[in-house]
C-alpha cells in the first residue's frame, strides 16, 4: 500500500520557503505583506483568509500581531498577545525563519524593540530577501531612533535583490529613508526618485525625498512633489495622513497660515483621525501653530474629545507620551497635564519595565522634554529653557524622524524668544541657518529673538 505523501512546502516569490503548503493562505500572505509596504488598505482581512485557509499555519497569525504593534495603540497589544498565544503552539516544527520573526514579535510585544531588531538583523544576514524583517526592523528602528540602522539594514540586503521584484521599489524606499535620515540628502531623493520612477505607488519613497526637501528648506518644491504624487498616495492609503502632514510643513514654513487651516480641516481634523499615530501628527501641526501665536486651542480640544488617551495609554512610548502632552497643553489642560507626566514617569521607574526598551529613554529624555513643555506653558520660559536644551541634544533616542522633532527646536526658540537671555535661541537659529537656506519661518524667529535673519 503506497501511504500519501505530504505536499510540499511552497516559496515565496523571493526563494524563503513557507511553512504552508496552501497556494492560498501563501497569496493571502504576500499579499499581505504588500499592503504593509505600501500601506494600501490593511492586512488583517488577507491575513485571517490565509489563517483560515491554512490554520496549521504560525505565520499568518504572526504578521497580524506584528501589524497591530506597529500601530503603537495601546489598546490593541491585548489582541496582539492573543494572537500570538494562538500561534506559539503551531511553531513545534516550523521553519527556523517563522520561528525568528515570532520571538521577534514576542519581544516586541513585551516591549524589548532592541532584541527584536537584533533578532532580525541575524534573520536577515542568512535571508537578506525577507521583504517582512525589513518592514518591520525599519518601523521598529524608527521608533527607537536608530538612524544607522534605518540605513545600513536595507544597504546590506539591497544588492541581494533583483530590480524585477514587485517588491523592490519598497526597499528602496526604505532604504532612502535610511539615507535620509543619516543626513545623506542628495543620495537619499536619487534613490526616493528611482523608487517611484516604475508604476508602483510607494508612498514611503515619497515621504523620504519628502523628508529631505523639508530638511533642505524646500518647501516649496516639497509641496509640488507631494501634489506631483498624489494620486499615488492620497486614497485608499494608511500612510495619507502623514503626508498630509508634511504638506502642512511645507506651507507653515511658507507661513502660509490659511492653506495649513484649510489642509486641517479637511485632512487631520474629525473622521479623518482614526489612530494615534495619525492624532500625533495632527497635535505636532496644531502646536507648531500654537508657537507661531494663532489660536487654536479650540482644534485641540476637539483633538482631544475624539482621542481621550487613557491612563492606561501612559508610559508606552516617549514620543508618542510627549505629542499626548503637546495636545494637554494645546488644549490648556495643565492639571491633566502635570497627571500625565506624573503617570508616565511612575512607568519609566517601574523595576517591572525595565527590561523594556522605552524605559531608560522616558527617564533619561522623554521625561525632561515633557517638563520643558510643562513649564513652557507655564509661561516660565527660563526653565522651559533649562529643561529643552540639554534634553534636545538627545531627542533622537525619543524616536520619530528630524523633522518630527523639530518640534522641541521650535518650542526652545519660542521659549528663548521669551527668556531673560536669549543666548540659546541665537546658537539654534545658526544651526539652522547653517543647514539650509533662509525661510519665511527662520525670518519669523530671528524676528522673534530680535536678530536679522
Amino acid at each position: 500500500m503506497t501511504l500519501p505523501t505530504a505536499s510540499p512546502r511552497l516559496v515565496d516569490p523571493r526563494d524563503n520557503r513557507l511553512g504552508t503548503s496552501s497556494h492560498e493562505a501563501a497569496d493571502r500572505v504576500e499579499t499581505a505583506l504588500w499592503r504593509m509596504m505600501s500601506f494600501f488598505d490593511t492586512p488583517v482581512a488577507d491575513l485571517e483568509a490565509a489563517h483560515v485557509a491554512d490554520p496549521g499555519w504560525a505565520l499568518p497569525l504572526v504578521m497580524h500581531a506584528g501589524f497591530l504593534l506597529s500601530l503603537t495603540e495601546p489598546g490593541q497589544h491585548h489582541v496582539a498577545a492573543h494572537l500570538l498565544d494562538t500561534a506559539e503552539p503551531l511553531l513545534e516544527g516550523a521553519l527556523p525563519r517563522e520561528q525568528a520573526h515570532f520571538e521577534a514579535q514576542r519581544a516586541v510585544a513585551e516591549g524589548r524593540w532592541q532584541h527584536a531588531c537584533r533578532i532580525w538583523d541575524d534573520l536577515l544576514l542568512e535571508h537578506p530577501r525577507d521583504a517582512l524583517a525589513l518592514q518591520w526592523s525599519q518601523l521598529w528602528d524608527f521608533y527607537r531612533g536608530d538612524v544607522q540602522s534605518l540605513r545600513l539594514r536595507p544597504a546590506r540586503a539591497l544588492p541581494e535583490w533583483s530590480e524585477s521584484d514587485p517588491l523592490f521599489p519598497y526597499v528602496l524606499g526604505l532604504y532612502a529613508f535610511g539615507l535620509e535620515e543619516c543626513n545623506l540628502y542628495p543620495q537619499a531623493e536619487d534613490v526616493g526618485r528611482h523608487a517611484v520612477a516604475g508604476d508602483a505607488r510607494v508612498p514611503w519613497a515619497v515621504h523620504a525625498v519628502a523628508h529631505v526637501m523639508e530638511m533642505q528648506g524646500r518647501f516649496e518644491d516639497g509641496t509640488a512633489w507631494l501634489r506631483q504624487h498624489q494620486p499615488g498616495w492620497s486614497e485608499g492609503n494608511g500612510f495619507a495622513g502623514h503626508l498630509w502632514w508634511h504638506m502642512g510643513l511645507f506651507r507653515l514654513e511658507a507661513l502660509d497660515v490659511p492653506g495649513v487651516q484649510r489642509l486641517i480641516d479637511a485632512h487631520l481634523s474629525g473622521p479623518a483621525l482614526q489612530i494615534t499615530l495619525q492624532r500625533l501628527d495632527a497635535a505636532a501641526l496644531l502646536w507648531r501653530m500654537h508657537l507661531l501665536d494663532i489660536d487654536v486651542g479650540a482644534r485641540f480640544v476637539e483633538l482631544l474629545r475624539d482621542w481621550q488617551p487613557s491612563d492606561s495609554d501612559a508610559g508606552h512610548h516617549a514620543f508618542n507620551d510627549l505629542h499626548v502632552l503637546v495636545a494637554l497643553l494645546g488644549a490648556d489642560e495643565l492639571v491633566r497635564a502635570e497627571s500625565w507626566i506624573a503617570r508616565c514617569a511612575a512607568r519609566a521607574m517601574a523595576p517591572e519595565d525595565a527590561r523594556r526598551s522605552n524605559h531608560t529613554v522616558a527617564r533619561e529624555v522623554g521625561l525632561p522634554l515633557m517638563r520643558g513643555l510643562l513649564a513652557f506653558a507655564h509661561g516660565d520660559a527660563d526653565q522651559a529653557v533649562a529643561h529643552l536644551q540639554p534634553a534636545r541634544l538627545h531627542a533622537l533616542r525619543i524616536g520619530g524622524s528630524h523633522a518630527q522633532r523639530d518640534l522641541i527646536d521650535q518650542t526652545l526658540l519660542a521659549a528663548s524668544a521669551r527668556a531673560s537671555h536669549r543666548h540659546v535661541g541665537r546658537a539654534l537659529l545658526n544651526e539652522r541657518r547653517m543647514a539650509k537656506p533662509i525661510t519665511p519661518l527662520t525670518r519669523h524667529w530671528a524676528e522673534q529673538l530680535g536678530l536679522s535673519a
